[in-house]
């Protein structure tokens, strides 16, 4: 694993943090940086789902409760996605918060957040959990921030739960498992996976490797680097350390 921090160290300007867990090991296999707070941007949109999903634990809301006047971002991918979906104007809270995850949908975040009682109650919901989270109804606001280890330890639970209650946890699970990046060597059906991107931030965190057979759980931020439009030294990085951490999972 010190191959990957190191692979991630070149990146020549910014800040790195990184968090890789065995499940089957039960241990942190590889850490760097991980106290880092970095901006979420779309993969905020978890931590969106986490709430929501605590909520229906306490029965305060039911994932087939239905939303209404949804409508999607067309800027995002839930047309290929979720063709069947286009067109409706109301979602269950289960199939709406998938897809705000899959999609990155920030239309639908705004809506599930207003129907589950506003920005406010999910940031105080949050904060009993994690101290370092504060979500903005723009995934944009450098204040829509996080935490490297406090991202780390919302999948590992999002991950142990849907083990242990996969009904409970599934639109959540889905929502990771439904988006698809292209990364050679690296099947798509053993990255399920959430990004978040800024000019100059980059957020991946997910599950690498077959999902029941010693994956690896990780999440990885880069803050402060050139301008991702005009130089992608970071995001290819990024990349590369994913296909050494998926060789582990071998």
């Amino acid at each position: 694993m010190l191959e990957v921090i190191k692979k991630l160290s070149e990146v020549n300007e910014g800040e790195v943090g990184i968090v890789i867990y065995s499940p089957e090991e039960r241990n942190v296999v590889a850490s760097f940086n991980s106290d880092m707070g970095i901006p979420l941007a779309s993969s905020g949109k978890i931590a969106i789902g986490f709430v929501i999903t605590k909520w229906v634990m306490k029965n305060q809301f039911s994932w087939d409760e239905i939303i209404e006047d949804i409508r999607f971002d067309e800027h995002e991918d839930s047309h290929e996605l979720y063709p069947h979906l286009q067109g409706m104007n109301e979602l269950t809270l289960r199939n709406a918060v998938e897809v705000m995850i899959a999609s990155h949908d920030n239309h639908l975040a705004k809506r599930i957040v207003s129907h589950c009682g506003g920005w406010d109650l999910i940031n105080e919901e949050l904060h009993t959990f994690f101290h370092r989270f504060h979500l903005t109804q723009d995934p944009l606001d450098i204040n829509n921030a996080g935490n490297i280890n406090e991202l780390f330890l919302m999948l590992n639970e999002i991950y142990e739960g849907y083990i242990g209650d996969a009904s409970l946890w599934e639109p959540l699970m889905n929502g990771l498992v439904r988006q698809r990046s292209l990364i050679e060597g690296i099947p798509s059906h053993h990255l399920n996976h959430m990004t978040g991107g800024l000019p100059t931030v980059l957020v991946h965190l997910g599950i690498i490797g077959e999902f029941h057979n010693k994956p690896l759980l990780y999440v990885i931020g880069v803050k402060d680097v050139p301008n991702r439009s005009e130089n992608q030294e970071s995001d290819q990085k990024v990349v590369e350390a994913l296909q050494l951490m998926y060789k582990f999972t071998q």
